[in-house]
């Protein structure tokens, strides 16, 4: 018998529903919030009341996509944490609400777990490769960095996380400092393409074992910038490529580092990426080369689960389901959670 999971994804400022039967996709919406554009950076108040009102349009449309009725689901599935604690209220909320009144398991899950657990999803029509067990696994995204060690679909232990910032943060400081738009990484990652990226150089903060630290980077960057600026008002516009190219480099030399020196050392040869920084192309290919040069076997996300979606949270609910990892009525959500 099929296992029909709806997953809610609510963490920041992306309502998301995916319905799933099985490890196979059958609909992934997302409603986005274009506010934040405007403060450069996401306002949790204002996320938290976008969710409400797009809570139920998206989870109509996801089920009416699906050709999935209400009636025929097997679980309930949501986001837990972490992230934003009045953006998880919406989801976890609704998503005890719609099991309680349709008599549905409910099953609360780890948003950066689930991050991981986009390499398992399978489209209709195309074949899964999915990375072999074990497998070590780069999780980068906005508000985390960490190297995890994937031994089995619930069972990841992480050996390392940043310190402070985030490499994702980096990025969208870095980019708000040059004076463009929100989310900055992605233009970062474009006007990078046709820089130079060591025309300048910027510190590397050092961190003992797996663990990574961006603080220092992002402040050697404003610095330098701040210091140019005086000498010429126009330096970021003379030199906004070059500058996008070698902060991308120092940010991607600090991840590569650690990644290469933990396959080494723990002698894993499965290599995956994941998060919304695993979209960058520079990221991409330094990964790929590396793997030439290491023998890895790489797995990297299609360009759309590699950002927060509620794909990752059905794909996890899945396997959670299948062992029998429910949630009681209960639980509440929490802006940090930890494996």
């Amino acid at each position: 018998m099929s296992i029909i999971i709806l997953g809610i994804e609510s963490s920041c400022d992306d309502t998301a529903a995916a319905v799933f039967r099985d490890r196979t996709i059958l609909s992934s919406l997302i409603a986005g919030q274009e506010v934040h554009r405007r403060f450069g950076g996401v306002v949790p108040e204002l996320a938290s009341r976008a969710h409400q009102k797009n809570i139920v349009p998206v989870v109509d449309q996801a089920l009416r996509e699906a050709e999935v009725r209400k009636e025929e689901l097997t679980a309930m599935a949501f986001t837990r944490g972490p992230g934003l604690l009045g953006s998880l209220m919406v989801g976890c909320s609704f998503a005890k609400g719609m099991a309680l009144s349709l008599g549905l398991p409910l099953i609360a899950v780890n948003h950066l777990q689930a991050h991981i657990l986009v390499h398992f999803i399978i489209e209709q029509g195309k074949t899964s490769e999915a990375p072999d067990f074990p497998f070590l696994c780069l999780l980068v995204s906005g508000g985390h960095t960490e190297l995890v060690i994937v031994r089995d679909h619930l069972d990841m232990k992480v050996i390392g996380r940043t310190m402070d910032d985030a490499a994702g943060e980096a990025f969208d400081k870095s980019a708000k400092i040059m004076g463009l738009p929100y989310p900055g990484g992605p233009w970062i990652d474009r006007l990078a393409e046709e820089g130079d990226p060591d025309r300048f150089g910027f510190a590397r903060p050092r961190a003992d074992g797996y663990d990574f630290s961006y603080s220092g980077l992002k402040t050697s960057f404003m610095y330098f910038v701040r210091d140019r600026l005086k000498e010429d008002a126009d330096f970021i516009g003379k030199n906004k490529r070059d500058l996008c190219a070698s902060v991308q480099k120092a940010i991607i030399d600090v991840l590569t580092e650690k990644l290469t020196l933990a396959a080494s050392q723990t002698g894993i040869r499965n290599i995956a990426l994941a998060g919304g920084v695993s979209a960058n192309s520079a990221l991409r290919g330094t990964v790929h080369a590396l793997a030439e040069k290491h023998g890895w076997n790489v797995s990297i996300p299609e360009f759309r689960y590699t950002t927060d979606n509620a794909a990752m949270v059905a794909i996890s609910a899945y396997y959670q389901y299948l062992a029998g990892d429910f949630t009681p009525q209960n639980t509440a959500p929490f802006a940090r959670l930890p494996y």
